[in-house]
């Protein structure tokens, strides 16, 4: 699956270029879809606004799961993955995953609609008019997971790259275009408002991947629209833009219009976040719930097993968990007692099933937390 060699390639790329990218992270673009972050005198202003809608105040001190399912799906754990769009999103067990996860304790779960493969996990009647049929499922699984978590009092975060460079055969219908992607901009927020508009209050949020800063990727985005249409089904929806964050030595929101950090890391180290950025060890657990000097609700996220890898893309068993309880609780503790949120990104099977092994530790996980603090955080 491309989307493997994509973010291995993103992240390849953000360390390389993570010096370029830290010596040039204070540039303003100069308009509202200016790209990097903003001065601490301009992040205040429109930051402060942000914060009083209190969006993200549910996630503060919370932690989350999420799974990269991106259609047609992952490996499978017996036989062979099915290629085939909509028996793949047929065969995802809804029921049986929202078992799995009300046994993880986890609070809300960040769920991926679709990444660089041109297939998505619900039907879009814009991506229909662009691309026409097939590249959207029939079953509608994300409303399905969404409002199968509204029951049991959790929350739902959608997951969608905010770009289309890996995907060639939609350069023509969305317009995208590197020299000027006004129209690419116009034509891929038309496509997330009917998502919005479909979810409605199902989807307290938004993950949005890809909004880097360097070659192809860059997009100079009006990040008021991107907000916008993202709020268009639930003007609560809590929205994070993600330019590489702990990769590649940010600690700040992208944009001052964003409720919640990225906060994409590739784990932990000696009880730390794992940031690129080694010039200064100070950046890591903040002291309260917000992104220094902000008000964006402090986030981290990172893989939990499959060897670190954010995608399970072999059918078989997939990797145990990656770190220990003694190493990986500690952190989950001093993270949730700071206010910030924390997401764990567990492999998954095509089929809709976490690993035995990572649900075990998900659940010892729930348990401590609960001894630790008298309360679930």
């Amino acid at each position: 699956m491309g989307n493997i060699s994509r973010k291995e390639a993103i992240r390849q790329g953000l360390l390389l270029t993570s010096s370029l990218l830290l010596g040039s992270r204070l540039r303003s673009y100069g308009s509202p879809a200016g790209l990097g972050v903003l001065s601490p005198d301009s992040r205040e202003g429109e930051g402060g606004k942000a914060a009083a809608a209190g969006r993200a105040d549910w996630m503060a001190g919370k932690w989350g799961m999420m799974t990269h399912w991106i259609a047609p799906g992952p490996g499978s754990e017996k036989g062979k993955r099915i290629e085939d769009l909509n028996q793949a999103v047929d065969q995802f067990d809804v029921p049986g995953f929202i078992e799995q996860f009300k046994k993880t304790g986890a609070d809300y779960l960040i769920f991926t609609v679709g990444q660089n493969t041109t297939y998505y996990s619900s039907p879009n009647a814009v991506m229909d008019k662009y691309m026409g049929a097939g590249h959207c499922s029939k079953r509608d699984l994300v409303l399905e997971l969404a409002m199968g978590l509204k029951k049991i009092n959790k929350r739902f975060i959608a997951y969608l790259p905010a770009e289309i460079n890996e995907d060639p055969s939609m350069y023509t219908a969305f317009k995208w275009n590197p020299k000027d992607q006004r129209e690419f901009e116009k034509r891929y927020t038309e496509f997330i408002r009917a998502y919005s508009l479909q979810w409605g209050k199902y989807v307290d949020g938004w993950w949005y991947d890809g909004c880097y800063s360097y070659g192809d990727y860059y997009v100079p985005r009006n990040w008021q629209l991107w907000c916008a249409v993202s709020r268009a089904g639930n003007e609560q929806a809590a929205v994070a833009f993600n330019n590489g964050s702990f990769y590649s030595g940010y600690t700040q929101p992208l944009t001052p219009l964003q409720d919640y950090l990225s906060g994409e890391c590739p784990g932990i180290k000696n009880g730390q976040i794992a940031i690129t950025d080694k010039t200064d060890p100070n950046k890591s657990i903040p002291a309260r719930r917000y992104a220094p000097g902000t008000k964006c609700q402090f986030h981290v996220l990172f893989p939990i097993d499959n060897k670190g890898e954010w995608i399970n893309e072999k059918d078989g068993p997939m990797a145990p968990p990656k770190y220990s309880d003694a190493e990986l609780f500690p952190f989950m503790s001093n993270c949730l007692k700071a206010g910030a949120a924390v997401t764990l990104n567990a492999g998954i099977y095509q089929d809709g099933r976490i690993g035995q092994e990572t649900l075990m530790q998900f659940s010892r996980l729930s348990d401590h937390l609960v001894l630790q603090s008298g309360k679930k955080y």
